[in-house]
């Protein structure tokens, strides 16, 4: 059984990015983990705790709907994750990734026009740097709608994937999961409304023969031998 840690700047982040993914990986017998590093909202204005609170429990709904082992929380401030010191964002994911060893990791895309998505994206492979000990085989960067193609412009870091998971037998549950964010759901066509992250999941996978999926950027993937099987 293989373990993997979705490692998250914002609550909803990890459902509009992967949960299609995560979903069929769990039910294919995959052991899942969520890290949110910030704590979301406060950037759009003042937030006041019984919000906060709501937020916290949609975000704890969304990821036991789909079969989340565990959701680990940190503090950072939202959309300034750049006034953080690099190194204790590094220092919370090795924190996590020390207490479950996951081979996998989804994160986000360095070309994200979200700060926060960026450092998250930088600090994850630090966090991971591929030393002989490094549990983490497989990185994969994850599209969000209304971050990932709003930076389109920027060629030097564009999204362009190149793996392709079919998602049409969980598309439902990552809908559901989806639908737990109440208060960050917005209406059509904004992009992080359920009508369109849908039929985004659609276009995606009619480009490469598919009823549903979602894109990734492959950003490592260490095959290693087997113990005791010489390569």
């Amino acid at each position: 059984m293989k373990q993997l840690l979705v490692v998250a700047a914002h609550p909803d982040d990890e459902v509009l990015g992967c949960f299609g993914a995560v979903a069929r990986l769990i039910r294919e017998g995959h052991e899942a983990y969520t890290l949110i590093l910030g704590r979301g909202k406060e950037a759009r204005g003042s937030a006041d705790q019984d919000e906060l609170r709501l937020f916290q429990k949609e975000m704890l709904r969304a990821n036991e709907s789909i079969g989340i082992k565990e959701v680990f929380t940190a503090d950072f401030p939202d959309n300034a994750f750049d006034s953080v010191p690099l190194l204790n964002i590094v220092k919370k994911i090795e924190e996590i990734k020390e207490k479950i060893a996951p081979d996998i990791i989804f994160t986000h895309h360095v070309g994200d026009i979200n700060v926060d998505h960026q450092v998250t994206h930088r600090a994850v492979l630090t966090a991971t740097r591929p030393k002989p000990e490094e549990s983490v085989k497989t990185i994969y960067a994850m599209e969000i709608p209304s971050s990932t193609e709003w930076n389109g412009y920027a060629k030097e870091t564009a999204f362009v994937p190149d793996v392709f998971f079919d998602i049409s037998g969980t598309i439902e549950s990552k809908m559901l999961a989806l639908a737990e964010y109440k208060s960050e759901l917005m209406p059509y066509p904004h992009p992080r409304s359920m009508e369109h992250v849908k039929s985004l999941a659609k276009t995606n996978g009619a480009k490469v023969g598919l009823k549903y999926c979602e894109n990734f950027v492959l950003i490592r993937s260490i095959m290693s031998c087997h113990e005791n099987t010489e390569c």
